[in-house]
């Protein structure tokens, strides 16, 4: 044996470092004798690994619209049904001043302008443990006699505290009593705040 022999025989070996998947695949897919399926089966599963990667990168990317979105979504939407008892304060004309106790969802106590008419017209304020909200709303009557009923609908336009940023649309129904002008009001909707 020649020294140059002896020396590759006992030269130390390197260690062979795994291949990649994607290099396993490459040769996987080139192998002679593979049929079609294995071949195609190899490509979905290195465009896999590619794509994964890349929605890796872009997952760990800062979204700005999903941050805009989220504080769009942030909004508060509370599905509402109150019914409140108000009674006559006082009128000026065919405007009555009124004011009540609210029960329901947002429960406290309501105040109202009510204009009478052909439609009953009014604006209204509901004070709650957090906050105040007001609106506007009109509605038909319909029936003659001392108890007449109505219906229509409301708009919240605004709010104070917790409702701050208030806004929504409501059923509004009820029963009006021509004796002591004493209402009855039910409302059903959405409130965004």
């Amino acid at each position: 044996m020649t020294h140059s022999n002896a020396y590759i025989k006992n030269a130390p070996r390197r260690s062979r470092k795994a291949p990649s998947a994607k290099t396993r695949a490459a040769r996987t897919a080139a192998a002679p004798g593979r049929s079609r399926a294995a071949m195609a089966v190899t490509a979905a599963l290195l465009l896999a690994a590619v794509t994964g990667a890349a929605g890796a990168r872009a997952a760990s990317a800062p979204d700005t619209h999903s941050h805009a979105a989220g504080r769009a979504r942030a909004a508060h939407v509370l599905r509402a049904t109150d019914t409140a008892h108000l009674h006559y304060v006082s009128a000026s004309g065919s405007l009555l001043y009124e004011q009540g106790s609210a029960t329901g969802t947002l429960p406290g106590s309501m105040r109202a302008h009510l204009k009478l008419g052909a439609t009953f017209t009014g604006t209204f304020t509901v004070y709650t443990r957090g906050g105040s909200i007001s609106g506007r709303g009109s509605a038909t009557p319909r029936g003659s006699g001392v108890y007449e009923s109505f219906a229509g609908s409301l708009t919240v336009t605004s709010g104070t505290g917790r409702y701050a940023h208030a806004h929504g649309r409501a059923g509004l129904y009820g029963t009006f009593d021509r004796n002591n002008y004493a209402l009855v009001v039910q409302t059903t909707g959405e409130l965004s705040y």
